[in-house]
């Protein structure tokens, strides 16, 4: 994406936004998709609470943040905007499933039982269930968090079980790979697992895959919602 340096930066997010979903509806239609099929989440992690707020004046909703105690502090500091969608899609820790549980709207990245339990059980009763996807390694990289595509009928049924939960479908984030055919050929057996799942419950709905990197291969194999982050926000270095 070309940066035009003659625009303030809150305009270049604004300019790059508009971008990025104009870049997603065409991917889909290329896809032989519906144009809306494609949700864009922007990955907020790191970047000031202005250039959410100029997202935000900008029609995006959902963000999505990778840290909690920063993802707790814009929670707050962002209070106002009471229809913000906030997602987490990092690692969690035992320790800090409270704070998620008590703050966000989504989380992307549930992959043991213990994390699944603890914010279930964590959730206030006030809010409504969390909606929550499962993590799984695709790529089976041992750094990499999530679990086996073996263990999903397992875990599936746990957090189907689990009363402040709602499934909504899987995530990935697969190994870097240099060609389109080999990104999906990647992504292949994760698509056809969540179709099995959406095909058994009518609110598993959500494919959470596809960076910068392989946008036009993760929407290719059936991915309802994208996580852009420098795309939108630029660098961190960005001129004000």
């Amino acid at each position: 994406m070309t940066i035009d340096t003659t625009l303030s930066h809150a305009d270049q997010v604004t300019e790059n936004l508009s971008q990025v979903r104009r870049q997603v509806e065409q991917l889909a239609i290329d896809a032989g998709r519906e144009q809306a099929s494609v949700r864009v989440l922007a990955v907020s992690k790191t970047k000031p609470l202005a250039d959410i707020q100029v997202a935000y004046q900008s029609g995006q909703r959902a963000f999505g943040e990778n840290y909690v105690q920063e993802a707790f502090d814009k929670y707050h500091a962002l209070s106002e905007l009471t229809d913000i969608e906030w997602h987490f899609i990092g690692p969690i820790q035992s320790n800090k499933t409270r704070q998620i549980a008590e703050t966000m709207y989504w989380v992307h990245s549930i992959d043991r039982e213990k994390i699944a339990r603890r914010l279930s059980e964590q959730r206030p009763n006030s809010m409504p269930s969390l909606q929550v996807c499962i993590q799984v390694n695709i790529s089976g990289e041992e750094s990499k968090s999530g679990i086996l595509l073996e263990q999903l009928p397992a875990m599936v049924e746990l957090v189907q079980s689990l009363p402040n939960l709602q499934l909504r479908g899987l995530m990935a984030i697969p190994a870097p790979q240099q060609s389109f055919a080999t990104q999906c050929q990647v992504y292949q057996p994760l698509q056809q697992a969540f179709l099995e799942l959406s095909e058994s419950d009518s609110m598993i709905d959500t494919l959470s895959i596809g960076m910068s990197g392989d946008l036009p291969a993760a929407i290719s194999s059936g991915s309802t919602m994208v996580r852009v982050g420098t795309a939108i926000f630029g660098a961190r270095d960005y001129a004000q």
